[in-house]
């Protein structure tokens, strides 16, 4: 005689579990069957849980009816018995809250070049609010300020930004002031959690322009030389690398056996060439390029020349200033001894108007020849 038994399994969760999808499955086996007979007269219940990454079913319980077990008749002797065995499978989502909003983003470091377009991805994947309120914000230098409230776009976004799909939010032409963190927050008043956010990072990369170089254009051998490269507009911050007659330049010639005659550093960094002492092998058209990851900038190339010291010209040279200074010595001391440097002075006494007496005329007659006085007195 067979017969059937109507067993029920009800399996509810916490609005605050973090289990909150999961689709129940059934199976058996014939393990032992009880001496002397041929039906089942126990059965073992198991339960098995175990996550998986399956397409869930929303349930929030499941009933099922099984057989006690179909027909079978077995050798007495058979050592056999029966489990019943429910297998729960349950797609966990860490921290997820029933009846809860819930926020994800496809990219939560987009990067773009500048006058690019960019879309910040904020994204609602649980939510029992059918309106909730998008707020977006930038986070710029320990500041912070609306780019999305009161359902329009703020700041300085305004006009060239807008919201995708209620909630992304969407930007055009981007510059590197818009590098900075942005907070997506939604509140649902419905929700067990009302409140949800997310942050983005973006990272606006500037191509550099051309840099400045500076070359010296004759270093004499055996002296230092230092080459310089400046870029100011990249973001990231370039880094820079220096080249010979359009040979690249290793960052310290020792490392190279191609470069064993020279003696120079390459700050990749700073963007500063230097050379301990230069050689006639130093001598070429030079120019420096830098680059980051939104693309690369040169200057124009600059010669260096390096040429050797003329010791005999050096010393006659100096013999030359040596018997210039000695001919001007000379015609100097000359023309002190002849006396142009000294002031001739007039023979004799200078004539001397003296001061004229009240009441006293001096006149000069021709019999006289010189002076001669003659008074009168005023009575």
């Amino acid at each position: 005689m067979l017969y059937t038994r109507h067993f029920g399994i009800v399996i509810s969760f916490s609005p605050y579990s973090n289990f909150v999808r999961w689709v129940l499955l059934s199976r058996f086996q014939i393990r032992k069957l009880r001496p002397k007979s041929s039906l089942f007269s126990k059965t073992a219940f198991q339960v098995r849980v175990k996550k998986t990454d399956a397409k869930p079913l929303y349930l929030k319980h499941y009933t099922t009816r099984l057989p006690w077990w179909p027909s079978a008749v077995y050798p007495m002797d058979s050592k056999c018995h029966s489990d019943l065995i429910f297998t729960i499978i349950i797609l966990e989502k860490t921290g997820c809250l029933t009846g809860a909003v819930n926020l994800k983003s496809s990219n939560r470091n987009p990067v773009v070049q500048e006058f690019e377009s960019v879309e910040l991805s904020c994204i609602i994947t649980d939510s029992q609010t059918n309106d909730p309120r998008i707020e977006w914000k930038k986070i710029q230098d320990d500041q912070t300020a609306y780019v999305f409230f009161d359902n329009k776009i703020q700041g300085d976004l305004a006009g060239r930004a807008e919201l995708l799909g209620k909630t992304s939010l969407k930007i055009w032409n981007v510059t590197r002031t818009d590098s900075a963190i942005y907070r997506c927050e939604v509140v649902a008043r419905n929700d067990r959690k009302e409140i949800d956010e997310i942050v983005i990072e973006l990272t606006v990369q500037v191509k550099p322009v051309p840099p400045v170089c500076r070359v010296p254009k004759a270093v004499p051998v055996g002296k230092s030389a230092t080459l310089h490269c400046q870029e100011s507009e990249g973001y990231p911050r370039p880094h820079y690398s220096w080249y010979r007659n359009d040979v690249p330049l290793p960052t310290d010639s020792r490392a190279n056996p191609r470069f064993r005659n020279s003696s120079f550093l390459l700050n990749p960094e700073t963007g500063t060439l230097v050379f301990s002492a230069v050689h006639k092998e130093d001598s070429g058209q030079y120019y420096c390029i830098a680059s980051n990851d939104a693309g690369s900038a040169r200057c124009e190339e600059q010669e260096l020349e390096v040429y050797d010291l003329n010791i005999g010209g050096i010393i006659g040279g100096v013999l030359v200033v040596l018997a210039v200074l000695a001919l001007i010595t000379v015609g100097i001391c000359c023309a002190y001894r002849r006396g142009y440097f000294i002031n001739n002075k007039q023979n004799g006494e200078s004539y001397k108007n003296t001061g004229k007496p009240d009441g006293v005329n001096y006149i000069r007659t021709d019999e006289e020849g010189d002076f001669r006085h003659k008074s009168s007195f005023v009575i």
